[in-house]
């Protein structure tokens, strides 16, 4: 700005024998800087790079829209910056104008480029966070996969060792219903051992009866589970309705479903479970109890790992249940209804073939 005042300056120069081509080029160069050239009554004598429609450069033969917004231009450009005094001497005597500016345009833009800069670093470090995070849980499930799967494989030797000694006392005439029901308890140990063997690994799914897998996995908790609950298998056991599933985990589902329903009832109430054909493509499963209810603004909430409403427990129930059923069954596990001091009851859906 101090070179176009020395510039406007030299232009304005009585010297007509003077070169003046250098500041013409400067002055020339300017595309961008806005100016308005006052004199010593605050009269605008001149502007530059102002959108004024008209390009008559009296301003008293501007339009009255033109002249407002030279106006206010001025009184901007007079809070922006403090003006540059180019004085010159006539022969009239010693002359002052005054010239006002703004930021150019670029300017403008550059100073938002830092809090652009700013953005993007905090996006980059976002992302570096995630990516960190994410490898971190990845370490963590393959050593919580790895436990799993050691800790099946362990199991498996006192199991085979129990089968030995479930012989021992068939052959030692001991009541035959003891050792059925013991025969049970370690084929149900032996479930458990090869749900832990199946995790981290995608799970082989086939061709089951759920009616007949799920009044098994029902039978055994019944027995097993507190006798002031009424216990209800509302299908027909001898209707079959199939689907592709995995055993191991498809009981692992009825168990938590059956398991939380008795927490809910703490311990006495009336636990149903249905199986039912929902249209031509889907099977449905329904577990119904006559517990405490959940409220509905938490209806997906407790699906969440970590959540619960016990005051002992985990929160990894309802949530490896949706993950066994919506991940590796493609099906879909839901609240069908609830009611707080009525009861709930929990769906899950499975295409049927």
């Amino acid at each position: 700005m101090e070179v176009l005042a020395v510039a406007l300056k030299n232009m304005s120069s009585t010297d007509l024998d003077a070169d003046i081509t250098l500041e013409g080029k400067i002055i020339a160069s300017n595309q961008n800087i806005p100016m308005i050239i006052t004199n010593e009554d605050d009269l605008i004598k001149g502007w530059f790079n102002l959108e004024v429609e008209s390009n008559e450069l009296n301003y008293n033969k501007l339009s009255d829209r033109d002249r407002m917004y030279l106006t206010n231009q001025l009184t901007d450009m007079k809070q922006d910056n403090s003006p540059l005094t180019v004085t010159r001497e006539g022969k009239s005597g010693t002359t002052t104008d005054f010239i006002y500016y703004s930021n150019s345009n670029l300017l403008n833009k550059l100073k938002y480029y830092p809090l652009a800069l700013l953005f993007i670093l905090f996006l980059f470090g976002i992302v570096i966070y995630l990516v960190f995070k994410s490898n971190k849980v990845a370490e963590q499930n393959k050593l919580w996969a790895g436990m799993a799967k050691e800790t099946a494989h362990q199991i498996g030797t006192p199991l085979s060792s129990l089968l030995g000694w479930v012989e021992i006392l068939r052959m030692d005439n001991t009541d035959e219903n003891t050792v059925v029901e013991i025969e049970k308890d370690i084929e149900r140990l032996n479930t458990i051992a090869n749900r832990f063997s199946k995790i981290g690994s995608i799970p082989k799914l086939t061709r089951h009866d759920i009616v007949l897998e799920t009044k098994k996995s029902f039978d055994y908790y019944a027995s097993r589970s507190s006798k002031l609950i009424d216990y209800h298998f509302d299908t027909d056991e001898n209707e079959k309705i199939y689907a592709m599933i995995n055993p191991q985990l498809f009981t692992w589902v009825i168990e938590n479903l059956v398991k939380n329903a008795i927490d809910a009832m703490e311990g006495k109430g009336t636990l149903r479970i249905k199986v039912q054909s929902k249209d031509s493509k889907f099977m449905q499963l329904l577990v119904s109890d006559t517990g405490k209810g959940i409220s509905k603004n938490i209806y997906k909430k407790i699906f969440e790992p970590g959540y619960t409403t016990k005051r002992r427990g985990w929160g990894l129930g309802l949530s490896l249940t949706k993950r066994i059923i919506e991940d590796y069954h493609d099906g879909k596990i839901q609240v069908e209804k609830s009611e707080l001091g009525v009861g709930t009851t929990m769906s899950v859906l499975l295409r049927e073939l």
